[in-house]
């Protein structure tokens, strides 16, 4: 079965801005026929692995803080995804060209030196979280909002995930971002977000003048086809992060 000819179980994906759901995350085109933005992205944090993870023992002022903020995040979360398919033209040692575009990192071009098509994306807890957790005072209550916000950002990435696998029929994946590694500097986020379009527009995802992403708990990158898996934790020399 051809790629096209593969369905999602998760939404439709629609052509001329219309959107399609079934049972999971809306997903459509956006204005640009080669984006894809998902929308709808079921936000359900489990409360007793984040009371473990924050150390907010039960019966506690701290957990039924975690437990009203879990509450608040709940009713406002608008986690958002997009992506779109794109494929390598040529390589060189220490760069590859995307869709015209090329990119500076000997480690990317290793890891796509058999990769013809690869996703690129961006992924975000939505400004309305952005905004929630700026707004707390209280040191722990945002640092909980913080947490809360990054579980909203991994519900986005691992719906995209789930969803490029199914559409796309591919097994084993990986992913690189701009920034996560010295071989790959922070700077090659404006070449990304120049193939994905518009973010800022379609997910409310922008760039500072440091190529930092607002909302903080964003990622964008790359996402390919690998034989063996590859994290760029692998090669980073932090002792801790």
């Amino acid at each position: 079965m051809s790629t096209e000819e593969q369905t999602c179980d998760v939404a439709n994906v629609s052509s001329r801005g219309e959107v399609g759901r079934r049972g999971g995350a809306q997903i459509a085109a956006s204005g640009e026929s080669d984006v894809v933005v998902m929308d709808g992205i079921v936000f359900e944090p489990n409360l007793r692995k984040l009371m473990k993870k924050l150390r907010a023992k039960e019966g506690t002022r701290h957990a039924e803080q975690l437990e009203s903020l879990l509450d608040e995040a709940k009713a406002i979360a608008r986690p958002r995804a997009m992506y779109t398919v794109a494929y390598v033209d040529s390589r060189d040692e220490s760069s590859v060209v995307i869709d015209g575009i090329e990119f500076r990192s000997r480690v990317l071009r290793v890891n796509l030196d058999d990769v013809h098509r690869v996703f690129l994306f961006a992924v975000t807890c939505g400004g309305e979280l952005h905004e929630w957790m700026r707004g707390k005072d209280d040191l722990l209550l945002r640092y909980y909002a913080d947490v809360i916000s990054e579980e909203a950002m991994r519900a986005a990435a691992a719906d995209l995930k789930r969803h490029l696998v199914r559409r796309y029929g591919l097994g084993r994946t990986s992913t690189m971002s701009p920034g996560s590694l010295e071989d790959w500097p922070i700077r090659e986020q404006r070449p990304l977000f120049e193939l994905l379009g518009n973010p800022e527009e379609v997910i409310g995802v922008r760039l500072t003048d440091s190529m930092l992403m607002i909302p903080s708990k964003s990622v964008s990158g790359i996402r390919f086809p690998v034989e063996k898996t590859f994290e760029s934790c692998q090669l980073c020399q932090r002792e801790r992060c």
